[in-house]
């Protein structure tokens, strides 16, 4: 298994999908955290000289040296989570046959297809609201929850406000944090995700040429979305699955990673 992982949660998480595999299979982590450009972006507006093209150079260099390091049979596969999932589709198109993965998995990854290519202001503030919380969520070992309603109507002002009492009441935060640290973190995510927004409005994908599973988390980035893009550019098959856990937990927990390292280790159609 070559994992591509594209930062916001540290590259640790996958400790436990790769625990879940046989003691046979081989794991590696192709962490986007080491591309210095990458990261720095996520602290400057998400403006970046990066494309989707000069990333896949480095993740297949990486991937190359890595079977010349560590030659083995069998089957691979990749597995990309979130943007991680748009790189490894890429990656896959840009190898040679012999060096192809057998199949893609695809961690509630949003397709970087014309639909779903969205202008930097279609991240309005209930979503990038309600996909902070979940990331604080993970990131503090807590369920962040805006209750009933949600993130619906919210500013992002107001919408902070609140989100920082949640956060102390349930533990995520300690009380006494200040609001402006809390909208610092909350801006840093918000650039990254306009990073990847730009990096992905750029790039053109080719058709997958190996069969492709998505394991949707089961409180997805867009839930009402079954394939979140991904039937148009898999003319060899897409299977979809749930795992449980939210964008970020669907990571961590060890019952989500016992769903998604099965569906690495025994292909289900």
């Amino acid at each position: 298994m070559y994992a591509v992982h594209p930062g916001a949660l540290p590259s640790s998480v996958w400790g436990g999908i790769t625990q879940a595999l046989p003691g046979d299979c081989g794991a590696v982590v192709l962490d986007l955290a080491g591309v210095p450009e990458y990261f720095e972006a996520a602290l400057s507006g998400g403006r970046t000289e990066l494309t989707v093209a000069s990333l896949v150079d480095r993740l297949v260099a990486e991937y190359r040296a890595d079977r010349v390091r560590q030659p083995a049979g069998g089957p691979v596969t990749f597995v990309g989570w979130s943007f991680g999932g748009v790189l490894a589709q890429a990656m896959t198109e840009r190898l040679t046959r012999p060096e192809c993965p057998d199949r893609l998995v695809l961690l509630d990854s949003i397709a970087p297809t014309d639909a779903y290519q969205q202008p930097d202001d279609a991240l309005d503030p209930p979503l990038l609201l309600r996909w902070f919380a979940m990331y604080l969520g993970a990131k503090r070992g807590r369920t962040v929850s805006f209750g009933p309603g949600g993130s619906v109507g919210l500013d992002t002002g107001t919408g902070l406000v609140r989100l920082l009492d949640v956060a102390i009441d349930c533990g995520a935060l300690a009380a006494g944090t200040p609001l402006p640290g809390l909208r610092k973190l909350y801006d840093t995510y918000v650039d990254g995700l306009l990073r990847n927004n730009r990096l992905t409005a750029t790039h053109r994908p080719a058709p997958s040429s190996v069969p492709l599973v998505l394991v949707k988390a089961a409180d997805s980035l867009i839930p009402e979305d079954e394939t979140l893009g991904w039937a148009e550019l898999a003319p060899h098959g897409l299977a979809v699955h749930t795992a449980p856990g939210d964008h970020y937990t669907m990571l961590s927990r060890p019952d989500a990673a016992a769903v998604i390292a099965e569906l690495i280790r025994r292909p289900r159609y």
